[in-house]
């Protein structure tokens, strides 16, 4: 298994997965069809999940995020319960801007649904 690098365009995040447990995905995520382009990091998660390592830490760092990334978003994260479920750690930091409270929002959404804590880091 290779590491996973996207660069990041006007409508898609950066990507950067890393087989140590080093997950991020920061920018804006706004693509046409955002199953096409997330397909491709659920699949690298799936096989990731499959023997991860002892500890793995996710950063999301999002500024703007439309419905259809969203829905993808969370079946990523839902996905990547699976480290926990091997018994390993996962540490998901949630980055927003100061006073963006969707984003914030959302995260705390995803916290309360999946049942895993989020840290929450305000940025300026």
């Amino acid at each position: 298994m290779e590491n996973l690098l996207i660069e990041s365009t006007k409508k898609t995040p950066e990507v950067s997965f890393s087989t140590d447990g080093k997950i991020r995905i920061s920018g804006r995520s706004i693509p046409e069809d955002a199953t096409k382009f997330y397909d491709d990091l659920f699949e690298w998660i799936y096989y990731f999940c499959q023997s991860p390592p002892e500890s793995t830490t996710v950063d999301i760092e999002l500024e703007y995020f439309n419905s259809g990334s969203s829905k993808a978003l969370l079946h990523i994260l839902r996905a990547l319960k699976e480290v926990v479920n091997k018994g390993n750690k996962l540490t998901i930091n949630w980055y927003y801007e100061e006073g963006d409270d969707d984003i914030m929002e959302r995260g705390e959404y995803y916290e309360s649904i999946l049942e895993i804590k989020f840290n929450f880091i305000e940025t300026d």
